[in-house]
């Protein structure tokens, strides 16, 4: 069973459109918000800035979709959540991850934390770590967010702290018991794990009734 809630559909090619069109365009506000953060600028340049920048949002905002559209790929039945806060591809805040999944129903991703994920001083925030593995751990518990199982209780532990840059996260499941699937994932840099994780994922009722 797809995990459908009456999505809007999209082929491959206008999925490939939208990506090629949206993608960059997150990433140059990745690229504004970790300027903004470590700007030395004068203040008349600030000033400037500021306004370029309500110049722009109000382009923008010219034309806005009226609700938020969660699209599903026709071809593998994903759902395309693109204002997913861990994923979205139209989230600037969302960490730049690109999900991979393994015939075994691993997932792993390989992607790089800046400044703008900072908790203390050179470290990535305990909770933006608590997000990445949340969301690692249901794409696995899911089959790809194929199937309709929701975050039932996920625990961590920090073994040590995660340093900003080049990380890698990965996920799997352990053991289904009826309408729960456990699943289990780490964080690491490139001196092993900095989080591991742990979680139960439940198939809704709704679902278990759709049989």
């Amino acid at each position: 069973m797809s995990m459908d809630f009456g999505f809007d559909v999209i082929s491959d090619a206008e999925y490939e459109r939208q990506r090629a069109l949206y993608g960059p365009l997150t990433e140059s506000l990745r690229r504004l918000i970790e300027a903004g953060l470590h700007t030395k600028v004068d203040e008349d340049t600030v000033r400037d800035a500021q306004d370029r920048i309500a110049a722009l949002t109000e382009l923008l905002e010219s034309k806005q979709r009226s609700v938020t559209t969660t699209l599903r790929h026709e071809a593998t039945g994903r759902p395309l959540a693109w204002a997913n806060p861990a994923v979205g591809l139209r989230n600037a805040i969302a960490p730049p991850m690109v999900i991979h999944h393994e015939d075994d129903g691993q997932c792993w991703s390989e992607f790089t934390l800046s400044a703008a994920y900072e908790g203390p001083p050179g470290w990535v925030h305990g909770g933006i770590c608590a997000l990445v593995l949340d969301h690692l751990l249901g794409e696995a518990a899911s089959e790809g967010l194929t199937q309709p199982k929701f975050t039932g209780t996920i625990s961590l532990r920090y073994l040590r702290g995660t340093p900003l840059g080049p990380l890698r996260a990965e996920a799997f499941v352990e053991r289904s018991e009826g309408v729960k699937t456990f699943a289990r994932g780490y964080l690491k840099d490139a001196n092993g794990p900095t989080v591991e994780a742990e979680g139960v994922f439940i198939r809704p009722a709704w679902a278990r009734d759709a049989g």
